[in-house]
Protein backbone atom coordinates (compact mmCIF):
# COMPACT_ATOMS: atom_id res chain seq x y z
CA UNK A 1 0.00 0.00 0.00
CA UNK A 2 1.39 3.35 -1.04
CA UNK A 3 1.32 6.12 1.58
CA UNK A 4 0.79 9.60 0.12
CA UNK A 5 0.86 12.84 2.10
CA UNK A 6 0.93 15.67 -0.45
CA UNK A 7 -1.56 16.68 -3.11
CA UNK A 8 1.23 16.78 -5.69
CA UNK A 9 2.22 13.19 -4.97
CA UNK A 10 -1.41 12.09 -5.07
CA UNK A 11 -1.96 13.68 -8.48
CA UNK A 12 1.25 12.13 -9.79
CA UNK A 13 0.22 8.70 -8.44
CA UNK A 14 -3.22 9.01 -10.01
CA UNK A 15 -1.65 9.46 -13.44
CA UNK A 16 -0.04 6.01 -13.10
CA UNK A 17 -3.42 4.27 -12.68
CA UNK A 18 -4.79 3.26 -16.05
CA UNK A 19 -7.67 1.13 -14.80
CA UNK A 20 -10.81 1.80 -12.78
CA UNK A 21 -10.36 3.60 -9.44
CA UNK A 22 -12.66 3.51 -6.41
CA UNK A 23 -12.33 6.04 -3.60
CA UNK A 24 -13.30 5.86 0.08
CA UNK A 25 -12.86 9.12 2.01
CA UNK A 26 -12.73 8.71 5.80
CA UNK A 27 -11.74 10.53 8.97
CA UNK A 28 -9.97 7.47 10.34
CA UNK A 29 -10.64 5.44 13.51
CA UNK A 30 -11.71 2.79 11.04
CA UNK A 31 -14.30 0.12 11.82
CA UNK A 32 -16.35 -2.54 10.04
CA UNK A 33 -18.50 0.11 8.38
CA UNK A 34 -15.44 1.53 6.64
CA UNK A 35 -14.36 -1.99 5.72
CA UNK A 36 -17.72 -2.52 3.99
CA UNK A 37 -17.14 0.60 1.89
CA UNK A 38 -13.68 -0.62 0.92
CA UNK A 39 -14.91 -4.10 0.07
CA UNK A 40 -17.67 -2.61 -2.10
CA UNK A 41 -15.06 -0.55 -3.93
CA UNK A 42 -12.74 -3.55 -4.33
CA UNK A 43 -15.43 -5.61 -6.03
CA UNK A 44 -15.92 -2.95 -8.71
CA UNK A 45 -12.50 -1.39 -9.28
CA UNK A 46 -8.94 -2.46 -9.97
CA UNK A 47 -7.55 0.17 -7.60
CA UNK A 48 -8.92 1.54 -4.31
CA UNK A 49 -7.70 4.78 -2.77
CA UNK A 50 -8.61 5.61 0.84
CA UNK A 51 -8.11 8.98 2.51
CA UNK A 52 -7.86 9.70 6.23
CA UNK A 53 -8.34 13.36 7.09
CA UNK A 54 -9.99 14.79 10.20
CA UNK A 55 -11.49 17.85 8.54
CA UNK A 56 -11.51 20.82 10.93
CA UNK A 57 -13.91 22.79 8.73
CA UNK A 58 -16.84 20.46 9.44
CA UNK A 59 -16.61 20.63 13.23
CA UNK A 60 -18.76 23.37 14.70
CA UNK A 61 -17.59 22.55 18.23
CA UNK A 62 -13.87 22.78 19.10
CA UNK A 63 -14.21 20.10 21.80
CA UNK A 64 -15.64 17.61 19.29
CA UNK A 65 -12.66 18.15 16.97
CA UNK A 66 -10.22 17.82 19.85
CA UNK A 67 -11.79 14.56 21.07
CA UNK A 68 -12.26 12.91 17.69
CA UNK A 69 -10.37 9.57 17.81
CA UNK A 70 -7.13 9.39 15.85
CA UNK A 71 -5.55 5.96 15.29
CA UNK A 72 -3.24 6.38 12.31
CA UNK A 73 -0.95 3.40 12.94
CA UNK A 74 -3.82 0.97 13.57
CA UNK A 75 -5.73 2.32 10.57
CA UNK A 76 -2.72 1.81 8.30
CA UNK A 77 -2.32 -1.80 9.42
CA UNK A 78 -6.00 -2.51 8.79
CA UNK A 79 -5.92 -0.95 5.33
CA UNK A 80 -2.88 -3.02 4.40
CA UNK A 81 -4.73 -6.23 5.32
CA UNK A 82 -7.67 -5.09 3.17
CA UNK A 83 -5.47 -4.71 0.10
CA UNK A 84 -5.97 -0.98 -0.43
CA UNK A 85 -3.86 0.42 -3.27
CA UNK A 86 -3.02 3.79 -1.70
CA UNK A 87 -3.69 5.78 1.46
CA UNK A 88 -3.83 9.57 1.30
CA UNK A 89 -2.86 11.12 4.66
CA UNK A 90 -2.64 14.88 4.13
CA UNK A 91 -1.96 17.53 6.78
CA UNK A 92 -4.47 20.37 7.08
CA UNK A 93 -2.20 22.73 5.14
CA UNK A 94 -2.24 20.38 2.14
CA UNK A 95 -6.01 20.59 1.69
CA UNK A 96 -6.42 24.17 2.92
CA UNK A 97 -3.32 25.99 1.60
CA UNK A 98 -5.37 29.17 1.22
CA UNK A 99 -7.15 28.79 4.57
CA UNK A 100 -10.86 28.02 4.60
CA UNK A 101 -12.32 31.13 2.95
CA UNK A 102 -13.21 29.15 -0.21
CA UNK A 103 -16.20 26.96 0.52
CA UNK A 104 -19.07 25.02 -1.03
CA UNK A 105 -22.61 25.82 0.13
CA UNK A 106 -25.85 23.98 -0.54
CA UNK A 107 -28.91 26.09 0.21
CA UNK A 108 -31.79 23.62 0.61
CA UNK A 109 -31.22 20.10 1.96
CA UNK A 110 -28.31 21.21 4.14
CA UNK A 111 -30.54 23.57 6.13
CA UNK A 112 -32.50 20.94 8.07
CA UNK A 113 -31.76 17.91 10.26
CA UNK A 114 -28.03 17.84 11.01
CA UNK A 115 -27.58 21.08 9.07
CA UNK A 116 -29.87 22.93 11.46
CA UNK A 117 -28.32 21.32 14.53
CA UNK A 118 -24.71 21.87 13.39
CA UNK A 119 -24.37 25.23 11.60
CA UNK A 120 -21.62 25.15 8.99
CA UNK A 121 -21.13 21.40 9.22
CA UNK A 122 -22.19 20.52 5.70
CA UNK A 123 -20.30 23.47 4.25
CA UNK A 124 -17.17 21.85 5.67
CA UNK A 125 -18.15 18.38 4.44
CA UNK A 126 -18.95 19.46 0.89
CA UNK A 127 -15.86 21.64 0.64
CA UNK A 128 -13.40 18.93 1.65
CA UNK A 129 -15.15 16.21 -0.35
CA UNK A 130 -15.05 18.35 -3.49
CA UNK A 131 -11.32 18.88 -2.97
CA UNK A 132 -10.75 15.15 -2.50
CA UNK A 133 -12.88 14.15 -5.48
CA UNK A 134 -11.01 16.61 -7.69
CA UNK A 135 -7.67 15.24 -6.50
CA UNK A 136 -8.43 11.51 -6.75
CA UNK A 137 -10.50 11.65 -9.96
CA UNK A 138 -12.03 8.28 -9.11
CA UNK A 139 -14.65 6.50 -11.18
CA UNK A 140 -16.79 6.14 -8.04
CA UNK A 141 -16.65 7.18 -4.38
CA UNK A 142 -18.35 5.25 -1.57
CA UNK A 143 -20.27 6.59 1.45
CA UNK A 144 -22.19 4.86 4.24
CA UNK A 145 -25.95 5.22 4.61
CA UNK A 146 -25.69 5.96 8.34
CA UNK A 147 -24.83 9.51 7.28
CA UNK A 148 -27.63 9.52 4.73
CA UNK A 149 -28.12 13.28 4.59
CA UNK A 150 -24.41 13.62 3.90
CA UNK A 151 -24.64 11.04 1.11
CA UNK A 152 -27.58 12.86 -0.49
CA UNK A 153 -25.74 16.19 -0.37
CA UNK A 154 -22.53 14.79 -1.85
CA UNK A 155 -24.42 12.97 -4.58
CA UNK A 156 -26.34 16.15 -5.35
CA UNK A 157 -23.14 18.20 -5.44
CA UNK A 158 -21.51 15.77 -7.86
CA UNK A 159 -24.49 16.01 -10.21
CA UNK A 160 -24.90 19.79 -9.90
CA UNK A 161 -21.20 20.50 -10.53
CA UNK A 162 -20.84 17.89 -13.31
CA UNK A 163 -18.17 15.87 -11.51
CA UNK A 164 -16.97 12.72 -13.25
CA UNK A 165 -17.03 10.64 -10.05
CA UNK A 166 -20.15 8.56 -9.40
CA UNK A 167 -21.36 8.69 -5.77
CA UNK A 168 -22.40 5.30 -4.36
CA UNK A 169 -23.96 4.38 -1.01
CA UNK A 170 -23.40 1.27 1.10
CA UNK A 171 -25.93 0.09 3.74
CA UNK A 172 -25.27 0.86 7.40
CA UNK A 173 -23.20 -1.73 9.25
CA UNK A 174 -24.44 -2.38 12.79
CA UNK A 175 -23.22 -3.93 16.00
CA UNK A 176 -24.98 -7.09 17.22
CA UNK A 177 -27.36 -4.96 19.32
CA UNK A 178 -28.24 -2.72 16.38
CA UNK A 179 -26.06 0.31 17.13
CA UNK A 180 -24.82 1.82 13.88
CA UNK A 181 -21.05 1.64 13.69
CA UNK A 182 -19.36 5.01 14.10
CA UNK A 183 -15.89 6.20 15.04
CA UNK A 184 -17.50 8.25 17.82
CA UNK A 185 -18.72 5.04 19.48
CA UNK A 186 -15.18 4.62 20.84
CA UNK A 187 -15.80 7.58 23.12
CA UNK A 188 -18.83 6.05 24.82
CA UNK A 189 -18.56 4.86 28.42
CA UNK A 190 -20.05 1.46 29.23
CA UNK A 191 -23.20 3.13 30.56
CA UNK A 192 -23.48 5.39 27.52
CA UNK A 193 -22.90 2.43 25.23
CA UNK A 194 -25.87 0.57 26.72
CA UNK A 195 -28.02 3.66 26.24
CA UNK A 196 -26.76 4.19 22.67
CA UNK A 197 -28.07 0.77 21.65
CA UNK A 198 -31.63 2.02 22.24
CA UNK A 199 -31.45 4.59 19.43
CA UNK A 200 -32.01 2.07 16.63
CA UNK A 201 -35.09 0.27 18.08
CA UNK A 202 -36.71 3.56 19.11
CA UNK A 203 -36.48 4.81 15.53
CA UNK A 204 -37.45 1.47 13.99
CA UNK A 205 -40.32 0.36 16.22
CA UNK A 206 -42.15 3.63 16.91
CA UNK A 207 -45.37 4.26 15.01
CA UNK A 208 -44.61 7.94 14.35
CA UNK A 209 -41.85 10.53 14.60
CA UNK A 210 -43.48 12.00 17.70
CA UNK A 211 -43.63 8.57 19.31
CA UNK A 212 -39.96 7.94 18.49
CA UNK A 213 -39.01 11.36 19.92
CA UNK A 214 -40.88 10.57 23.12
CA UNK A 215 -39.37 7.08 23.40
CA UNK A 216 -35.86 8.45 22.98
CA UNK A 217 -36.45 11.06 25.65
CA UNK A 218 -37.81 8.47 28.05
CA UNK A 219 -34.80 6.23 27.37
CA UNK A 220 -32.50 9.00 28.59
CA UNK A 221 -31.30 10.72 25.41
CA UNK A 222 -31.20 14.43 24.75
CA UNK A 223 -32.99 14.53 21.38
CA UNK A 224 -31.88 16.88 18.61
CA UNK A 225 -34.52 15.77 16.13
CA UNK A 226 -36.63 12.92 14.78
CA UNK A 227 -38.09 13.38 11.31
CA UNK A 228 -39.07 11.31 8.31
CA UNK A 229 -38.46 11.86 4.59
CA UNK A 230 -38.34 9.67 1.48
CA UNK A 231 -39.27 6.48 3.33
CA UNK A 232 -36.68 6.90 6.09
CA UNK A 233 -36.88 8.04 9.70
CA UNK A 234 -33.91 10.10 10.82
CA UNK A 235 -32.82 10.74 14.38
CA UNK A 236 -30.04 12.55 16.19
CA UNK A 237 -29.44 12.36 19.92
CA UNK A 238 -26.83 13.29 22.49
CA UNK A 239 -25.49 11.34 25.45
CA UNK A 240 -23.36 12.62 28.28
CA UNK A 241 -22.97 16.19 29.47
CA UNK A 242 -21.25 19.16 27.85
CA UNK A 243 -18.46 19.65 27.05
CA UNK A 244 -17.96 15.89 26.71
CA UNK A 245 -21.35 14.95 25.27
CA UNK A 246 -21.39 12.64 22.25
CA UNK A 247 -23.77 13.07 19.35
CA UNK A 248 -25.18 9.98 17.62
CA UNK A 249 -27.20 9.79 14.41
CA UNK A 250 -29.05 6.99 12.65
CA UNK A 251 -31.80 6.39 10.12
CA UNK A 252 -34.07 3.47 9.32
CA UNK A 253 -36.39 2.54 6.49
CA UNK A 254 -40.07 2.89 7.31
CA UNK A 255 -43.28 2.23 5.42
CA UNK A 256 -44.30 5.30 3.45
Amino acid sequence: MKIIRTTEDLQAYRKTLANSVGFVPTMGALHAGHCALIEAAKTRHQHVVVSIFVNPMQFNEAKDLECYPRMEAEDQRLLETLGVSALFLPPVTALYPEGDHYAVDELLLSQDRCGAARPGHFRGVLTVVLKLLNLVQADAAYFGEKDYQQFELIQGMALALFLKTRIESVPTVREADGLAMSSRNRRLTKTQRRLAAKLYPCLLDSESDDAAHAALGLAGFSVDYVTSAKGRRFGAVRVGAAPDEIRLIDNVRIKS
